[in-house]
């Protein structure tokens, strides 16, 4: 895993960075021997000003040696961590080998969640931007594998977002694995005492580990 990196991006609607998705999953992270680090985008920026800025930090890290780059992302973090894995345009040295996604914001054609959306996209975007940005309808055959996990009694950002993107990555044959807890609010970063959600590290470190060695 030595070749490894993976980038931290935590949520936070794209108006702020949620202070327990970021270091404390870096922390984690190190902790399994998986090198990290935190990547707070630009906040309150139009698309596709935080995806340049996530693509221009992944080339950063493949300069510093990282053969693979991971990339671990949590309601907001998530759908930019999603763009950078999926969105056409990548050059060579921004090309992202693995994703998390934690509670995932998947689609800008859904009514949630409204707040994220009209930060990055504005008041008036059309369907058109709207549907460029749903991580859904940017899977191909050739998209990298992605880890999921949500509950189902998340009011912020429904499951529905897990569920979209993965019925996607289904009908391209993209390698997955989704997990979806029953019970648990929104934003619970590594859900210690959060019950049967809290185990989402124990299943994302196996899967980690299994990307980061590939």
């Amino acid at each position: 895993m030595a070749g490894t990196h993976v980038i931290v991006l935590p949520g936070g609607g794209y108006a702020e960075h949620a202070p327990h998705e970021a270091e404390p999953i870096v922390d984690w992270l190190s902790g399994l021997g998986v090198r990290a680090s935190v990547f707070r985008y630009p906040l309150n920026a139009r698309h596709p000003v935080p995806l340049q800025a996530l693509r221009g930090e992944i080339r950063r890290h493949r300069a510093s040696g990282a053969d693979r780059i991971g990339l671990m992302g949590f309601s907001a973090g998530g759908h930019l961590a999603g763009l950078a894995a999926l969105a056409p345009g990548a050059e060579a040295q921004e090309v992202v080998e693995f994703a998390v996604l934690g509670y995932a914001i998947t689609s800008m054609e859904t009514g949630t969640y409204r707040p994220a959306r009209l930060i990055l996209l504005g008041e008036d975007a059309t369907p058109a931007l709207r549907r460029a940005t749903s991580l859904d309808a940017l899977v191909t055959p050739e998209s990298p594998p992605f880890f999921m996990w949500h509950t189902a009694e998340d009011i912020y950002v429904p499951p529905e977002h897990t569920y979209r993107f993965a019925s996607a990555l289904a009908a391209h044959n993209v390698s997955h694995a989704v997990h979806v807890f029953a019970h648990g609010p929104h934003s619970l970063g590594l859900a210690v005492g959060a019950g049967d959600a809290e185990t989402w590290t124990a299943l994302a470190a196996s899967w980690v580990r299994e990307q980061a060695e590939a």
